[in-house]
């Protein structure tokens, strides 16, 4: 598959002269087309201000960040972006909530109306349109802005810990749902998350971040057979993967942390 999304070398520095501090230092990937890709990393590696560079929701200090061969210089309908709070605007309907990026588009309102009932109904909510995010939970609300950042047709999606809020029970069945969408749609999706199970469940390419200053030290190809969720969480390659991971995360602990 054609990259989609390609950063190379970036470094950002916050402050100037001598107080300024280097959150990230060359750090460099690409995302291909259809590729489920999940940066890995603890408090301070970095990864939530790749997230926002990628956004447009801050520039890099040096290095560069394309899509399609675009220089990313601000936010965009290309990237849609699902956070880890809820992002719903309360005062709307979940119909209208999915609909708002599409209005924006100043799409034609039978093309914002299919699309609405379609991406209700990709994510299993066709009924509930007329609620209002009150009225939904705290799972039932991801999907629901999952299907926002859908239906304005991005060409990247970005999970900025999108889970991280919701209850055990709750996140493992969301995981299931996202892996059904990805099979489903084909989406190029970029997740950032502190969680590694996560990470190993959903992303067929981890990264694993250092932190102080963040930057890329690991990457990990993942191959395993996503279609029973529950026993996948039990394998015995499941779990010799993610503790070697987790080995890897731990050694780059400070020692007062370990």
């Amino acid at each position: 598959m054609p990259i989609q999304l390609q950063v190379s070398n970036v470094c950002k520095s916050f402050g100037h002269g001598p107080q300024a501090k280097l959150v990230l230092d060359q750090v460099s990937f690409d995302l291909q087309g259809g590729q489920f890709l999940a940066l890995v990393g603890s408090s301070g590696s970095g990864k939530s201000t790749v997230m926002r560079l990628i956004a447009g929701l801050d520039r890099p200090s040096s290095g560069t960040i394309t899509l399609d061969g675009q220089a990313v210089r601000g936010p965009g309908f290309d990237r849609g972006m699902v956070f880890q709070k809820y992002s719903l605007y309360p005062w709307l309907t979940a119909a209208q909530n999915v609909a708002f990026g599409m209005e924006l588009q100043q799409r034609s309102r039978q093309d914002i109306r299919e699309r609405t009932a379609y991406f209700l109904e990709v994510v299993g909510l066709a009924d509930a349109g007329r609620l209002f995010p009150r009225e939904l939970s705290g799972g039932m609300q991801q999907r629901i802005a999952i299907a926002r950042a859908l239906a304005a047709e991005p060409k990247v999606l970005l999970l900025d810990e999108p889970f991280g809020a919701l209850d055990i029970q709750i996140r493992e069945s969301m995981q299931e749902f996202l892996h059904g969408l990805w099979r489903q749609t084909g989406l190029t999706a970029l997740l950032i998350t502190h969680d590694l199970e996560e990470a190993l469940l959903l992303a067929g390419q981890v990264h694993i971040m250092a932190p102080s200053p963040g930057r890329i030290v690991r990457s990990v190809t993942v191959e395993l057979d996503r279609r029973d969720m529950a026993q996948l969480r039990l394998s015995p390659l499941f779990l010799e993967l993610r503790e070697n991971l987790a080995q890897s995360l731990r050694s780059l602990e400070p020692a007062g942390r370990r």
